[in-house]
């Protein structure tokens, strides 16, 4: 099957909705004809699978597809196309190392599809646009960061005019934010890094200021809550948020996404009501839970190293391992931090050191 031909099945599941089936055997079948066209193509793909003896002749499952470490995406092109037809190329952010892993496209048009028909689902939907206010820097700014681009590309999807950004270049503007804040008379989509939000919080409570947005309002975080200057769990950020937006638990959603990925997974929180931990899995992705050691699959409940397979990913690898630690829950699976002694890395750290006030 032709990469074309494989992106067209792709683009009609994604089409679907993340409340289509999961369809082992579609997935399977996709997986299996993106492999193969990923190892021919993929001149770096291919020596690591030959490192592990295996390639489409004696690779029967998607289980067996071998997986590449994100750290190999800051040391080889892992894309199956000429670099004359690349588009764009998003890097990693908030390294403590100096390489940053890369994603080159030649498209956007599954990128987008992934990208919309998740955010779509689980954070505001173009039937109902919401004001944006963006944590972040906007994709002119940051023309390399996925998450700015997914910003954009949301707000001005699903957003009620333009979206607002309050960081570039020069800072974070804190006046400008609180400003804007102080005056919503409808309700809002408020998004940015887990750090965006400390920072916020922090400035609201120097100035003794507690927010309480418009009836149907929501915040999404991601980016992980560690910064440079401290850290905090999840349940404390989002208590600090409803105390100092007004924002209930209820309507705060973390996402968790990746610059090597084409897809994000997101709470479910939003559409059911209720407050959740697990990360969604859209059907077109795949995430499986192996022990660091042995590279097998931990029993449900256990933690272990997630490694996620997006079909979304037809230019580059479609397995990506990670250095997050996670369980399977039945609704998806948890996040619980990183593997011991994995570099530090992530657009909340970035964030953090961008956001000196103006």
């Amino acid at each position: 099957m032709k990469r074309a031909n494989i992106e067209e099945c792709v683009l009609a599941w994604i089409a679907e909705g993340v409340d289509a089936p999961a369809d082992e055997k579609r997935f399977d079948e996709l997986a299996l004809a993106l492999f193969r066209h990923q190892y021919e193509h993929g001149e770096a793909y291919q020596r690591l699978c030959a490192a592990e003896n295996r390639n489409p002749s004696n690779v029967e499952h998607w289980t067996e597809i071998p997986s590449v470490p994100t750290g190999a995406f800051k040391r080889a092109r892992l894309a199956t196309f000429p670099v004359e037809r690349e588009v764009r190329t998003f890097r990693s952010s908030g390294s403590s190392s100096a390489e940053r892993g890369e994603l080159h496209l030649d498209t956007l048009e599954l990128y987008d599809a992934s990208l919309l028909a998740t955010f779509g689902a689980y954070i505001c939907c173009a039937s109902d646009p919401l004001r944006f206010l963006v944590l972040a820097p906007s994709s002119r700014d940051a023309p390399e960061s996925s998450l700015s681009y997914m910003f954009d590309r949301a707000g001005h999807e699903f957003g009620r005019g333009a979206p607002s950004f309050y960081i570039d270049a020069g800072g974070w503007d804190a006046e400008q934010t609180i400003a804007d804040l102080e005056k919503l008379a409808e309700p809002a989509a408020v998004v940015g890094t887990a750090f965006s939000f400390v920072h916020l919080l922090d400035e609201l409570a120097s100035r003794e200021i507690r927010l309480a947005l418009p009836e149907g309002s929501r915040v999404m975080e991601t980016g992980g809550f560690k910064g440079r200057s401290r850290e905090l769990s999840r349940a404390e950020l989002h208590a600090s948020i409803e105390a100092g937006l007004g924002v209930p638990v209820s309507r705060i959603v973390n996402q968790y996404g990746m610059c090597e990925l084409a897809s994000q997974f997101y709470e479910a929180t939003l559409r059911t009501g209720e407050p959740t931990h697990a990360k969604s899995v859209p059907p077109w992705v795949r995430t499986r839970v192996l022990d660091p050691a042995t590279f097998t699959d931990v029993s449900p409940g256990e933690t272990g190293v997630l490694v996620h397979y997006d079909l979304a990913n037809t230019g580059s690898v479609l397995a990506v391992q990670t250095s997050d630690l996670g369980r399977r829950l039945d609704s998806g699976f948890e996040m619980l931090g990183r593997l011991a002694g994995a570099e530090e890395r992530g657009c909340s750290i970035a964030a953090d050191a961008l956001l000196g006030s103006r």
